[in-house]
């Protein structure tokens, strides 16, 4: 996670009238049966299988994923605390983040940087122009960002969002059962991936027949989703 400092001077605000957010997707979602919806990803999720398959003679070992290979382990109470975009529009960005997403703006500085949250937290999600200000999506091939994820408490809290982009008109790029979770797959008006998600219990996880886990993807049901929503 890289910092910004505060006191970089600001810069004309640019409201890029010709580039306005518009929710309305030029395709959008629609669950009717004439028009189903098709959520393999272009990059779907491939969760590499093991070099050689497990030998289902071998006596039964406790699942660890990751052999220790240093002599440093991160804390377990470790956690992704926020995430810090740079965006070509403030206003725009977040008429996406707090207006269709629901997150609380929890201080504004300026016109260049806005900061969002859920729960009471100081910021989960930040925005700032300070960089980027009129700039341009990233154009296929670039590394950076393959996407944010936003985890939910419950499936029945995902059905609400995904009643909430139906009613804003949000495009979908992909609905997926990952075995461990479901996901929906978008994209904020910056082109930078965003996964809303609940996981189920661990519990629940599938798993190999050494015990490691055995991620799929799978179609998501997304009327079955939505009828959750209340």
């Amino acid at each position: 996670m890289s910092s910004a400092t505060l006191a970089v001077p600001e810069k004309p605000f640019t409201p890029m009238p010709e580039a306005p957010f518009n929710p309305a997707p030029e395709a959008p979602f629609n669950p009717a049966p004439e028009a189903p919806f098709n959520p393999a990803p272009e990059a779907p999720f491939d969760p590499a299988p093991p070099e050689s398959p497990p030998d289902p003679s071998a006596p039964e070992q406790p699942f660890d994923p990751i052999p220790l290979k240093a002599d440093f382990v991160a804390d377990l109470g470790l956690r992704i605390g926020h995430v810090h975009l740079k965006v070509a529009n403030l206003d725009r960005s977040l008429a996406f983040w707090r207006d269709v997403l629901g997150l609380r703006e929890t201080q504004r500085i300026g016109r260049q940087a806005a900061f969002l949250s859920a729960g009471g937290y100081h910021h989960h999600i930040a925005l700032n122009t300070w960089e980027s200000e009129g700039g341009r999506l990233p154009g296929v091939g670039a590394t950076g960002l393959y996407h944010v994820a936003l985890l939910y408490p419950d499936r029945a809290t995902l059905a609400r969002v995904l009643k909430r982009l139906v009613e804003t008109g949000t495009a979908l790029e992909g609905a997926s059962d990952h075995g461990v979770s479901e996901a929906l797959y978008l994209r904020d008006p910056d082109g930078n991936g965003v996964e809303l998600y609940w996981d189920r219990a661990p519990a629940d996880w599938p798993r190999d027949a050494a015990g490691g886990l055995a991620m799929v993807t799978r179609r998501l049901d997304l009327r079955a989703l939505l009828a959750e929503a209340g």
